[in-house]
């Protein structure tokens, strides 16, 4: 499989650097058809992106700008929210103007290539990088590659249920996902399953410790509170707890064949639960099946990726 990185991967690379270095190294990668990034500087009236390569300016025309994905029709928005980040591009042609040398690009043509390469002979399991472009409270929107967005379900994200995926991410952030099904052209992502198994996560911990946590759901019966992305423990009831504070708890069990946490809570904070980078414990290229329960547990949670539908 090519190499086709969402976009900002390479945009600070010596590689991609030195083709923009000057008009023949960037004369260079118009015949060899490559890929190179640089920052959109401005969109004008008519929703052509201008581009800075350095020696030179670059030009995108508005019908270059995007490839239309699932037959929907590209929205000006989508072109001006480009403006001061990294746009991929393949160089069409060079045009002699009054005041020099211009470069005519197409960021359609490199996320042609890019789907043609890449993503239409993806299939169910294989993990890919992802930028998150934008961060809805339903889930978030990733770029897979050149600029192409694909959607991470909120109930994706994570086994421990959060309510906003700004409580994972942060726009601009790198990430793997990994590909679910392909139907229709439409990419179904999924995160969870690199965040590794019950028995994973419960290693990082032992009875008797006092550890940081996040509240994540209030019930009748005790508070579930978040020690890792995909782990979660059972505290009892406290008048002075809310959802999405950060407390510390007293591990008081640990009951693998029952997936289970009992903890006592010992105090709350209300300071901002900061936003980590996720901790990967998958990584590989290509994932056949997902257990997260333990084989000791009568409970079984998985994901198999071999049976799910592949449809491009």
């Amino acid at each position: 499989m090519a190499e086709f990185f969402p976009e900002g991967f390479i945009i600070n690379t010596k590689e991609n650097n030195d083709f923009l270095n000057s008009s023949s190294s960037l004369m260079q990668a118009k015949q060899s058809g490559r890929i190179l990034e640089a920052k959109a500087i401005l969109c004008d009236n008519k929703h052509n992106l201008i581009v800075n390569l350095g020696c030179m300016k670059g030009f995108i025309p508005r019908s270059e700008v995007a490839l239309e994905q699932n037959g929907e029709k590209l929205k000006d928005i989508a072109i001006i929210s480009r403006v001061n980040k990294p746009v991929c591009f393949v160089i069409s042609k060079f045009e002699n103007k009054s005041n020099g040398t211009i470069a005519i690009l197409s960021r359609k043509t490199a996320q042609e290539m890019c789907f043609e390469h890449k993503i239409s002979k993806m299939c169910s399991g294989d993990v890919i990088d992802a930028v998150v472009t934008h961060l809805e409270n339903f889930g978030a929107f990733v770029d897979i590659g050149c600029g192409i967005v694909s959607f991470l379900p909120i109930d994706m994200i994570s086994v421990s249920r959060i309510t906003h995926s700004n409580e994972r991410f942060k726009q601009g952030m790198k990430i793997k996902v990994v590909v679910k099904s392909i139907a229709k052209e439409r990419i179904n992502l999924t995160h969870k399953e690199l965040l590794g198994t019950w028995e994973e996560n419960v290693k990082q911990f032992s009875i008797g410790e006092t550890v940081p946590g996040i509240v994540r759901s209030i019930e009748d019966y005790g508070i579930f509170v978040e020690l890792a992305p995909n782990l979660a423990g059972l505290a009892e009831l406290r008048n002075d707890v809310h959802k999405g504070q950060q407390i510390s708890v007293y591990i008081k069990n640990i009951i693998p064949e029952k997936m289970k946490i009992k903890l006592v809570i010992i105090e709350t904070f209300d300071t901002k639960p900061k936003i980590d980078y996720p901790k990967y414990f998958f990584h590989e290229n290509h994932m056949e099946k997902f257990i997260y329960s333990p084989s000791c547990c009568q409970k079984i949670i998985e994901t198999n990726f071999s049976k799910s539908l592949v449809n491009v």
